[in-house]
């Protein structure tokens, strides 16, 4: 399991990941707003731990900046006010919960657990939510982000990435396309795969260095980081 944890206490910082990979989490340090979404692009967490007081970019913006791009994982927020505005305020950026600081680590652990145990039921009732990379795909509001922004699809777009981000990597053929995408409703000699293939990667691909739609010659598509 990753964790990130945003915190320019220095020494505090590294009491916490101490703890937390002696519990078997893998921990990523952060000490600057700014580099959060930095490391997002790099890996996916399964919780984030974000100090409110920080200067410059604090944890209430942090927040606000990976619910927009991440909606369900889990968000620990910690703070040294545990007044109930302080608390109302952070529960309003839509953190899961809150932790008033000084805490023992063993509390800690606790909502960490309780919060990855409600995750993983949702995660087994329900996979609305695909992420690759920095690419977030909300098939129940039928929206589509990269790096943040979102991206306007008509329902065949949608439809085309849905199936290629479920192939998990794997190569799918014209003709499962078509199957999936538009029901056999067309011939499937024409382009019209390649066509809306097309219209994908520029929505998609286009603005940004890594690509993850990629053509595997006479076989197919498959979409991958690598």
């Amino acid at each position: 399991m990753k964790i990130l944890l945003f915190e320019d206490d220095l020494i505090l910082a590294n009491e916490i990941t101490k703890f937390l990979e002696h519990s078997a989490f893998e921990v990523t340090k952060v000490f600057e707003g700014c580099s959060v979404e930095t490391e997002m692009k790099k890996n996916s967490f399964d919780i984030f731990l974000l100090d409110i007081n920080v200067p410059n970019l604090d944890g209430l913006k942090v927040c606000e900046k990976i619910r927009s791009i991440d909606e369900n994982t889990p968000i620990i927020m910690i703070s040294a006010f545990g007044d109930l505005s302080s608390k109302k305020e952070a529960f309003g950026f839509l953190a899961n919960d809150y932790l008033v600081k000084p805490f023992q680590f063993e509390e800690l652990l606790m909502r960490i657990n309780s919060l990855l145990r409600r995750k993983d039921t949702v995660s087994t009732s329900t996979d609305d939510i695909i992420k690759i990379e920095d690419l977030i795909i909300n098939k129940t509001e039928q929206k589509v982000f990269r790096n943040g922004q979102e991206i306007m699809l008509t329902l065949k777009e949608q439809r085309l990435l849905i199936f290629l981000a479920e192939a998990q990597g794997r190569t799918v053929s014209k003709q499962q396309i078509t199957e999936y995408v538009w029901e056999h409703n067309f011939n499937t000699n024409t382009n019209t795969v390649e066509v809306y293939i097309n219209f994908l990667r520029k929505k998609i691909d286009k603005d940004f260095d890594l690509k993850l739609i990629h053509t595997r010659s006479g076989f197919g598509y498959y979409l991958s980081p690598s």
